[in-house]
C-alpha cells in the first residue's frame, strides 16, 4: 500500500516563501508520477504542479508559474514543492499524490483523475 504525508504547511505573509515536502512509503516513486494539487474553502481542488516518473516532464498551472518549484528526490522517496512570493490566494490545502505511469493518448498527470493514491494533505494559509 502506498502511503503519502505531506508537511510544511503553516500560516505565512504575503511574499513569504514555504516548502512542503511529501513523504512516500510503500513503494519506490522512481515508478510514479508525482503532482501537487489544491484546494480553497469553497473551490474545487486544482492543479499545482506535476512532475513525470522519468522527470522529465514538469508542468505547473499558470497562476504559480515561476514562484513554485516541484522536487522529486527518488533516493529519499519524497517530492517537495517549493513556494516562493506566496500570494492570500495560495491559501489552500495541498495535497501530495502519486501516478501510476498511463500510456492512452489523453493520459495528462496536470489531471487529478489520473492519480491513484493520495496524502491527507496540509494547510498553508498566506495573510495579506
Amino acid at each position: 500500500q502506498v502511503q503519502l504525508v505531506e508537511s510544511g504547511g503553516r500560516l505565512v505573509q504575503a511574499g513569504d516563501s514555504l516548502t512542503l515536502s511529501c513523504a512516500v512509503s510503500g513503494r519506490a516513486i522512481s515508478n510514479y508520477a508525482m503532482g501537487w494539487f489544491r484546494q480553497a474553502p469553497g473551490n474545487i481542488r486544482e492543479f499545482v504542479a506535476a512532475v513525470s516518473w522519468t522527470g522529465g516532464a514538469i508542468y505547473y498551472a499558470t497562476s504559480v508559474k515561476g514562484r513554485f518549484t516541484i522536487f522529486k528526490n527518488n533516493e529519499k522517496n519524497t517530492v517537495s514543492l517549493e513556494m516562493e512570493n506566496l500570494k492570500p490566494e495560495d491559501t489552500a490545502v495541498y495535497y501530495c499524490a502519486a501516478d501510476i505511469p498511463g500510456t492512452g493518448a489523453d493520459y495528462d498527470i496536470r489531471r487529478e483523475e489520473e492519480y491513484e493514491f493520495w496524502g491527507q494533505g496540509t494547510q498553508v494559509t498566506v495573510s495579506s
